[in-house]
C-alpha cells in the first residue's frame, strides 16, 4: 500500500485535522484495528490505514461536514439525524476526494464504523469494534466489550451496538435506522 511509503506525512495529515486528544484516540484504534486483523484475518495494513482514517473529519465544524453530505447527497435522514454520525460518512468521501483514497474496503469501514450496517465486512467490523475498544477508552461496560473481542468478534460487536442503543434510548434520543439494522443482522447469526 502506497501510504506505507509515507506514514509520517499521512499521519502529519491526520494529525492536523484534530485535537491533541482525538489523535491519540486515533492512533490507539490503528494499532487496536491491526491487532484485531491479524486475530481474525483480514489485512492489518488496511485495518491500519482505516483506523487511522476513521475520524478524519471527527473535529471539524458541523457546518463543513453539512456541506460535504449535501453536496455528495447523502441521505436525508442522516443529516436530520444526530450529528454525531456524519463525521464518518463526510471522512469517507473526503479521504476519496482530498487524501486519493481509492480502496472501497477502507472507504466503506470509515463510512460505517459509528452507525454499522447489515452485511458489514470483515474489516468494516474490525475498525468499528477497534473504535470501541482502544486503550483509551473508558466507559462502563467497555471490559466486557475488550474481552469478547478476544474471543468473537461478532459478540463484541453485538454487545457494543447493543449498548449504544441502550445509551441512546435513556438518553432519549433517535437511533439511526443502519444500526438497529446492524444489530439486528448480528445477534441473528449467533449462538445463543
Amino acid at each position: 500500500m502506497s501510504w506505507l511509503n509515507d506514514r509520517e506525512a499521512l499521519l502529519s495529515q491526520v494529525r492536523a485535522q484534530m485535537h491533541e486528544k482525538r489523535y491519540q484516540h486515533t492512533l490507539g484504534v490503528a494499532e487496536t484495528a491491526r491487532q484485531l486483523a491479524l486475530q481474525y484475518g483480514a489485512d492489518p495494513d488496511k485495518a491500519e490505514l482505516a483506523g487511522f482514517l476513521h475520524d478524519y473529519c471527527k473535529c471539524w465544524p458541523v457546518e463543513r461536514m453539512r456541506d460535504v453530505l449535501i453536496r455528495h447527497d447523502l441521505p436525508a435522514d442522516l443529516l436530520n439525524g444526530d450529528k454525531e454520525l456524519w463525521h464518518s460518512f463526510a471522512g469517507a468521501i473526503v479521504i476519496q476526494t482530498e487524501m486519493n483514497v481509492s480502496d472501497p474496503d477502507i472507504i466503506q469501514a470509515v463510512r460505517y464504523h459509528t452507525t454499522g450496517r447489515d452485511g458489514m465486512t470483515l474489516l468494516e467490523k474490525i475498525v468499528c469494534v477497534a473504535d470501541y475498544i482502544e486503550p483509551n477508552r473508558i466507559f462502563p461496560g467497555v471490559e466486557t466489550i475488550r474481552s469478547l473481542a478476544s474471543q468473537d468478534l461478532d459478540k463484541a460487536l453485538a454487545q457494543a451496538l447493543g449498548s449504544t442503543i441502550q445509551h441512546l434510548i435513556q438518553q432519549k434520543k433517535t437511533v439511526y435506522p443502519l444500526t438497529l439494522l446492524a444489530y439486528n443482522d448480528l445477534v441473528s447469526g449467533l449462538d445463543t
